[in-house]
Order: structure tokens, then C-alpha cells, then sequence
């Protein structure tokens, strides 16, 4: 649509995004799917009040699972974490799990898939038309560090924002670690569904512009604006979802708290955010081999919490942003498109 100074999540080594839509004859859904086939350690801070999620105890640090493989994000409500175990027959397919050793001369695993849900159901007419396993496996299927599809697909095509249509965003940054050579790259994707809004209202433009040259829309878009954030109902069971991701090597611990962090952005993004009627979730991934000095280690850290917080907060942003008009909620694209044409 335009270009936007976000990056994407799969500037980090080793991560591919895929996603599967259906959006015709009562569907309005769908899945996206995180791969990362060379292995990842795991984190999760869940911090809305109406969560629906899968394997995320597996994911703390104290308990076994040390590496994964895939998250799974999809529509569906608690109905579509179906769609996991078509990511998790994936990865099987492939040999990549947590080992569980020979059966009949095979090498055998068990992958664990962590997944969580926005809910959309009936958004594009029937409630029945969700995400099962084969929204998992295709979305699996086209996973590429190449992906260049945001907005309203995989996850985020049932999505609404506060009244807009929702979406798929994502951003990253690179930055240097204090008095070293050493540079990490940090990226975080958002399937932005919240009960909040991503824009603020008076002046028609995202609360976290995250860089983007944005000039204020006319006071008629403006109008048209608030008319949609305001035309909705009142109980609006959402959610925002995501993943963040470093090329730094982080344990567990390290790694949920980095998860823990990204939630900032997201209340930065979205006001307001974790609400009763909210799920937001966010996954943690320590992807890379790079190593953080055991001396300073914190203030190193430190560094990669706020570029997580920065960059979930982008990819909310960029979520609404990239979205386009599916069913009755409209895009902001389609509302406010002065502000795309004085962005070129």
C-alpha cells in the first residue's frame, strides 16, 4: 500500500510466518503460523482476562520444554486452536519435536506447538466456520522468511480493532548492544483484535505512529472515523495476540520476560488494553546464537526489553494500518486514505 518504515519479524534468522484464510459463503477466519525449524527457546506472559491458549504452562521456566518449533495464532475462539495440531502434524512430518526416542527403528517426537486465539466467530456469518487442522497445516505450508502478506489475512481476517478491521502487522529493529560491536536483531508480529482502539480518535491517527509519516486526515475522514471507533457494540469479546523474537541466546526466564515487556507496547498501541473481555498474549522466541557478556548481562538485556516493547507496539500499529475492508467493519485505509496518499 505504502511504505512503512517497520521491517518484519522474519528479519530475525531463522523465522518464517505462513498464513490460511478463507473469506467467502459465511467464512471470515483464519491462521498464521510462526516456524522457526532450526529450534527456539520459549517464553509467555498472558495478561488478558478472557485468554484461550494452548501449551503455554510447558512454556515457563521451570518446567521441561526447552526449544520449539512453531506457534500457532488463529481465529476460531477457543474453537480454533484446532488449527494447532495441523502446525503440529507439520513439524512432525519433518522429524522436528521434542524427542521421545525409537519406535519401530523411527526416531520419534512429540511437537509442542504453544498457541492462542482471537475470537471472530460469526464475523463473516456463520459461527460454525472456524479453523480446524487443515487451517494449521496450510498455513504451515507457506510459511517463508520471504512473507510480505499483512493485514487482514491468516489470524487477523476475522479481526476488528476497536471497530476497524483488524489484521496481521509486524515491525523489527536492530540495535547494539552497550560498549560492544555485538547488534541484535529483535521483531515482534501482532494479530491486532482489541476491544481498544489502535487510532486516536480526535486526530485520526495511530497512538504509536512508530515512525511513519502520517499527516492528519481532513475533519470529514476525521468524522467518518469516529463514527466507526464509536458504532460498535459495547461488549466486544477481542483480543490481541502476537509473537517477539530476538537473534539473541536468552533462557527461558529471559525469554518470557521479554514477552512480559512487549505487553508495554501493546498498551501503548492499544488503549485500552487487557480488558476482561481481552486474551491478550504474547510468545517469546530466543531464536540466535548470540551471546550476551555474562558481565553487564542485565543492562545488555535491558536494551533487547525496550526494543521489544518498541516493536510490538509497531506491529500493532502496522496491523490496522495494512488492513483492508473484508465484511462489515471498514479499514482505516479505506476511511482515512488522505493519510496514505501524503505518506508517499
Amino acid at each position: 500500500m505504502f511504505d512503512l518504515p517497520f521491517g518484519s519479524i522474519t528479519d530475525v534468522p531463522g523465522v518464517t510466518v505462513g498464513h490460511h484464510q478463507r473469506t467467502s459463503r459465511g467464512w471470515q477466519t483464519g491462521t498464521t503460523a510462526i516456524i522457526v525449524e532450526s529450534g527456539a527457546t520459549p517464553g509467555v506472559d498472558v495478561r488478558g482476562g478472557g485468554p484461550g491458549t494452548r501449551e503455554t504452562d510447558a512454556l515457563h521456566p521451570q518446567n521441561l520444554i526447552q526449544k520449539i518449533h512453531g506457534i500457532c495464532l488463529t481465529g476460531g475462539s477457543a474453537y480454533g486452536l484446532a488449527a494447532a495440531h495441523g502446525v503440529m502434524e507439520w513439524l512432525e512430518g519433518r522429524g522436528l519435536g521434542f524427542p521421545i526416542g525409537q519406535m519401530n527403528g523411527s526416531p520419534q517426537v512429540v511437537p509442542v506447538v504453544p498457541a492462542a486465539v482471537i475470537f471472530d466467530l460469526g464475523r463473516g456469518g456463520s459461527p460454525a466456520n472456524r479453523p480446524d487442522a487443515t487451517f494449521g497445516v496450510k498455513a504451515a505450508d507457506t510459511a517463508r522468511r520471504s512473507q510480505q502478506r499483512w493485514g487482514s489475512v491468516g489470524a487477523g481476517t476475522g479481526a476488528r480493532a476497536g471497530g476497524l478491521q483488524g489484521g496481521v502487522g509486524t515491525a523489527s529493529t536492530t540495535v547494539r548492544l552497550p560498549e560492544s560491536d555485538i547488534e541484535v536483531t529483535v521483531g515482534a508480529l501482532a494479530v491486532a483484535n482489541p476491544n481498544g482502539s489502535v487510532i486516536y480518535p480526535t486526530i485520526g491517527l495511530p497512538w504509536e505512529p512508530s515512525g511513519a509519516r502520517l499527516r492528519r486526515p481532513p475533519a470529514n475522514e476525521r468524522r467518518a472515523l469516529i463514527a466507526a471507533l464509536t458504532d460498535h457494540a459495547s461488549l466486544n469479546l477481542n483480543t490481541t495476540i502476537g509473537v517477539v523474537a530476538t537473534s539473541a541466546r536468552l533462557d527461558k526466564a529471559e525469554t518470557s520476560k521479554m514477552a512480559s515487556v512487549a505487553h508495554d507496547g501493546l498498551a501503548r498501541a492499544v488503549r485500552p488494553a487487557h480488558s476482561m473481555t481481552d486474551g491478550d498474549t504474547i510468545f517469546g522466541l530466543a531464536v540466535g546464537d548470540i551471546e550476551l557478556s555474562a558481565v553487564g548481562r542485565h543492562v545488555a538485556l535491558n536494551v533487547i526489553l525496550q526494543a521489544a516493547s518498541d516493536t510490538f507496539a509497531a506491529a500493532c500499529t502496522h496491523a490496522v494500518l495494512a488492513a483492508s475492508t473484508i465484511g462489515l467493519a471498514r479499514a482505516y485505509s479505506d476511511i482515512c486514505p488522505s493519510v496514505y496518499r501524503s505518506s508517499r
